[in-house]
């Protein structure tokens, strides 16, 4: 792609505090979350990705996010997260992408969106992908365990939602939290067995 400096792709997952299914990706997201805040945490797999010439390949990365009640009033608090097994380079590069300091969707956040960005930590991330399962644990700093809520018609599928303005992607699979855990970053969140709001996909960004 001409003129691009970073390109990423991969896998995508998500959970927030929001009740099944989360208005703020229905509503675009005009009308207010479950609850006064919403907290989300996004986690993303490196496929194949590169910074100039800094290959991330292989390498993981998290955005943490407190809003009001309505996502699209903006002042959010914003985090991230990288994989510390990268090197030097690597992080430099991710850690670019991540804070919105480089463009792309993160730079769109920050942007437009973000009163509080907290930074970058450097953190070992386990990111795990079975069937319809997804899990993540970042210690201290955020866990959460999701299922795709699977569909009738193809089995092993999950329930899609089609054409939304997300971020990680415009196809999202729908999912429900069996846990979700943010104690990082000041935010102090403990959720089990609510059934709360999960996705995921792949995703491909780049700037």
């Amino acid at each position: 792609m001409s003129g691009t400096t970073w390109q990423l792709s991969g896998e995508y997952m998500e959970s927030c505090d929001c009740d099944y299914l989360c208005p703020c990706v229905y509503t675009n997201p005009q009308e207010g979350a479950t609850n006064d805040n919403c907290h989300a945490v996004m986690v993303f797999r490196v496929d194949k990705g590169h910074s100039g010439g800094v290959d991330l390949s292989g390498l993981c990365f998290a955005l943490v996010i407190r809003s009001g009640k309505v996502m699209a009033d903006g002042n959010w608090v914003f985090a991230g997260v990288v994989d510390e097994r990268a090197d030097d380079a690597q992080r430099a590069a991710l850690a670019a992408i991540v804070s919105g300091q480089a463009g792309g969707p993160p730079g769109m956040i920050r942007t437009n969106l973000v009163g509080d960005f907290r930074g970058v930590e450097f953190k070992p991330i386990d990111f795990r992908l079975s069937g319809l399962k997804r899990g993540v644990t970042i210690p201290d700093v955020l866990s959460f365990e999701i299922e795709g809520v699977g569909s009738r018609n193809k089995s092993g599928e999950p329930y899609y939602l089609d054409n939304v303005g997300h971020p990680a992607s415009r196809r999202l699979a729908l999912a429900r939290a069996s846990e979700l855990h943010i104690p990082g970053f000041g935010l102090g969140l403990d959720m089990v067995g609510k059934g709360n709001n999960g996705h995921f996909s792949p995703f491909a960004w780049a700037a």
